[in-house]
């Protein structure tokens, strides 16, 4: 399955969205207009639907709910997510859910979310989900907890529990990557600075685990100078390493481990591995940070060809980005492109197919590049440096 349809009303930036999502996504705007938070979504999901998860730890780990209401909610405060389940193919779609929460408590007992509705549609569109329900009204505290976190109570749609558990978030530091000790971890449970990338790695099936690499290692011979192997390895301790060998003088080359690799092999790697590895939705952020501009040019090209399984399911990839380079692929469609377009009323977003103007000019031979990047620059950029 892929998420085929996204509604939100007072998510964080965005007061009111209704946008279509395809098997690749790419969200496309100024600084601070939303792109992280319209990302976000996904692992608040996520985070809900996870074993050990649920709502009330999703809205905590965010600051509560006043951090993610929309600053722009007025009259209808709630804040309400809404997602549409299609086949692979993306002609039917096999479920719908939607959550709406507000906040409750305060003064000397702790705040909590507290549910307004929660409702599933089946393949049929038959309604088989309509919380509150005569047992919540008479107990107000289940409004705490959603079907969706319970496996006693989401076994009519377990389904979409499971698929929302395996999305995938990731946004590799190298410098975490390269000394997971040095830096405090995250409150959550989620690795999405790659600090357990090796040690995941090193948890695969052994033969996945040599295939991944192997597809991973011809990418690299073509994209660093002199690069020849990457394989794992063990230190005396029994620690594990990626290990690169590139040529060199030496008859056998000259070995590095993660420590000694730039930036952008780091980041090269983990974009790769994180596309191989699974076959949900996968989050990225600004996947070309550290890259050279003729291999972030082949980015769109690379997802469209790991996407495809033998199976020939295609995994779901969304990612935010400001890559010029990136987005002028031409194999980039414009129903495949978020638009965010800050608003005094919160950030719009629109597929930008669905824009007018940048229709046209698309139809006309432009690529997404020469015209979204245009499109959200802020108006006064070209005044910055005369402010110094």
């Amino acid at each position: 399955m892929i998420i085929a349809k996204l509604i939100l009303k007072n998510w964080r930036n965005f007061q009111n969205i209704e946008v279509g999502l395809y098997h690749r996504v790419f969200i496309v705007g100024p600084n601070a207009s939303g792109k992280s938070n319209l990302l976000d979504v996904f692992r608040f999901l996520r985070d809900i639907a996870r074993t050990g998860g649920g709502l009330q730890e999703a809205v905590d780990n965010r600051g509560g709910v006043s951090k993610i209401r929309c600053l722009s909610a007025r009259i209808h405060p709630d804040i309400e997510i809404e997602i549409h389940l299609s086949d692979n193919q993306r002609k039917k779609i096999e479920w719908r859910y939607a959550l709406g929460f507000t906040q409750t408590g305060g003064g000397l007992f702790k705040t909590r979310a507290k549910l307004k509705f929660e409702k599933v549609w089946d393949s049929n569109g038959q309604l088989i989900l309509n919380r509150p329900d005569m047992v919540d009204k008479n107990d107000e505290k289940l409004l705490q907890y959603t079907f969706l976190e319970q496996p006693n109570a989401n076994a009519t749609f377990r389904e979409i529990a499971l698929f929302l558990q395996d999305i995938k978030y990731l946004n590799i530091l190298p410098q975490v990557l390269r000394e997971p000790g040095s830096f405090i971890k995250s409150s959550s449970q989620e690795d999405y600075l790659g600090r357990n990338l090796i040690e995941r790695i090193n948890k695969t099936n052994a033969n996945t685990r040599k295939a991944y690499l192997r597809r991973i290692q011809k990418a690299l011979v073509s994209a660093v100078p002199q690069f020849e192997k990457l394989e794992l390895v063990k230190d005396e301790m029994g620690t594990p390493h990626l290990q690169a060998i590139y040529q060199h003088w030496r008859p056998k080359g000259a070995k590095q481990w993660e420590d000694q690799f730039s930036d952008g092999t780091l980041r090269l790697i983990g974009f790769l591995w994180a596309l191989l590895d699974g076959n949900k939705p996968l989050l990225l952020e600004e996947p070309e940070l550290s890259l050279h501009s003729g291999i972030v040019n082949k980015l769109a090209e690379i997802i469209a060809r790991l996407q495809k399984k033998k199976s020939g399911i295609r995994r779901q990839v969304i990612l935010t980005t400001h890559s010029y380079d990136l987005l002028s692929n031409r194999g980039i469609a414009g129903e495949e492109v978020l638009m965010l377009i800050p608003d005094e009323e919160g950030t719009i977003v629109k597929n930008a197919s669905d824009i007018e103007e940048i229709n046209f000019l698309l139809n006309s031979g432009l690529s997404i590049g020469d015209v979204a990047i245009a499109k959200t620059t802020p108006k006064k950029a070209s005044q910055l440096s005369l402010q110094f």
